[in-house]
């Protein structure tokens, strides 16, 4: 294993770690999200591969890949290298003065991967951004081609597409309108395409169907020409569970999108760079190819804030042609941010990681699978490759969903952590569409990893029954 330095500012802080709001000041960015008096999360003192160590030297395995984006594990060398090589050289370019070679490498590569249709790259600096930037560039292109009347962008609900305001108002989490709807220009929802729980008088086909019925009649009610896009993780990512669309549904998205000119974006900032066995997870629907893709979380395996969007290079360049892209960040195109993205790119694609996602990711169903039949909370296992979930539910012959008061969800993460598992697990809607984890290990996880982490959910699973009073 390779040597990795101890976090040497720790020296300079108070040990033990004081609850979270009971300093006069400082305090870490979780002091944000829990009231006063909670106590302090550990504090990470390293990581490798998998692995992840606090300052008491507690290891743990890291069965979530954080949030779904430390795809290829915790000091790889060859990203600390190439960030380090590019920091000493030049840790920022101005792209209105300088292009940089990190920005023009990083592009050709991963237009490369993408394949063809996707042959420009706008580097931006998460998901948020890039989904923002996406809306933005569909806009344009339509304006570019004199079809100024389309802004309307169609979404899921549930769904998620980030955190700032237009992708906000995307986003398909109730919760989330109530308390900013305001502030935003909300965009029209359509069900999604869900695999479990469907509504009554439907199976998984005909409700696939119907959702790609009423996406087509909500186009024509919200008037002609008026729809600018279409947006939709083609796997789920929180907002539900590691959805995978019966192919039904997908085929007749893209049908729909042509026949009514619109632009169908993919938010692949979870399930994007290889996760589900595929580089892009489209690939799993030949015929629903997107006109644009968003990235992010894996293309910069939390080595370095990255985001960005694919794009076709003739709307890119009707675009330029016409005035150019009306929209930018200081950070975009930043040369670290492309430095990062090229190495994990390159280690991706070396390492032969998404063929081990895919490999390790039918291994890991099959173990998770067998937790179903096992257990009386699990009722359902979803995703593709190391994009995972497990649905929790409080009776399995009535798909009867725990209340959110229960935090099911966050009883399962909690405990698995006590033993030593580290889970992915947050709650859109309030928790009013179910209770899932995302088991999404790192790429390069190992079956002797994989059989770790199934130990550790099923130990893990079998307590939090307990807990919830679930025989």
């Amino acid at each position: 294993m390779t040597e990795l330095r101890r976090n040497a500012l720790d020296a300079a802080l108070e040990q033990p770690t004081p609850a979270l709001g009971t300093l006069p000041r400082g305090e870490p960015v979780q002091v944000f999200a829990v009231p006063q008096g909670t106590p302090a999360r550990p504090r990470i003192d390293r990581a490798e591969g998998i692995y992840m160590w606090d300052i008491s030297g507690r290891r743990y395995i890291d069965a979530g890949s954080g949030p779904v984006a430390c795809n290829i594990g915790y000091g790889n060398r060859r990203v600390l290298d190439a960030l380090q090589r590019q920091a000493e050289a030049a840790a920022f370019a101005n792209p209105s003065t300088f292009e940089s070679a990190a920005n023009r490498l990083f592009a050709e590569r991963l237009t490369e991967a993408a394949g063809p249709g996707y042959e420009r790259v706008f580097v931006v600096s998460g998901g948020s951004e890039a989904n923002e930037a996406a809306l933005k560039l569909a806009r344009q292109m339509a304006v570019a081609r004199g079809d100024t009347s389309r802004w309307k962008v169609i979404s899921r609900q549930p769904s998620y597409h980030g955190g700032t305001l237009g992708a906000l108002s995307v986003t398909g989490d109730l919760s989330a309108h109530d308390m900013f709807g305001p502030m935003m220009q909300v965009m029209p929802k359509v069900p999604a395409p869900i695999t479990y729980r469907i509504p009554d008088g439907f199976d998984q086909e005909s409700w696939a169907e119907h959702c790609a019925e009423v996406l087509d009649r909500t186009i024509v009610d919200e008037g002609p020409g008026g729809v600018l896009a279409f947006i939709q993780e083609p796997v789920g990512g929180l907002a539900t569970g590691a959805l995978v669309p019966h192919a039904a549904y997908m085929r007749r998205v893209r049908e729909i999108c042509d026949r009514h000119g619109v632009i169908l974006i993919h938010d692949e900032v979870m399930s994007g760079g290889g996760r589900t066995g595929a580089f892009l997870s489209h690939e799993h629907w030949p015929d629903c190819r997107p006109d644009l893709v968003v990235m992010a979380k894996g293309v910069g395996a939390g080595y370095f804030p990255l985001g960005l969007v694919l794009a076709p290079r003739d709307r890119v360049a009707e675009i330029a042609e016409s005035g150019g892209f009306m929209h930018g960040h200081t950070a975009h195109g930043n040369p670290l941010a492309c430095t990062v993205g090229l190495a994990v790119l390159e280690e991706t694609l070396e390492r032969g990681l998404i063929a081990n996602a895919a490999a390790q990711g039918a291994r890991l169903r099959a173990r998770l699978d067998a937790l179903v039949e096992l257990s009386p909370i699990v009722g359902d296992v979803r995703g593709k490759g190391l994009l995972m979930a497990l649905e929790l539910v409080k009776d399995k012959a009535r798909k009867t969903p725990f209340a959110s008061s229960a935090m099911a969800a966050g009883t399962l993460a909690k405990v698995a952590m006590e033993q030593g598992l580290i889970l992915y697990q947050r709650r859109t809607n309030a928790g009013r569409d179910g209770d899932w984890v995302m088991i999404s290990p790192p790429l390069i996880a190992t079956e002797a990893e994989i059989d770790l982490i199934a130990d550790g959910i099923e130990t893990a699973v079998r307590e939090t029954a307990r807990r919830l009073g679930v025989a």
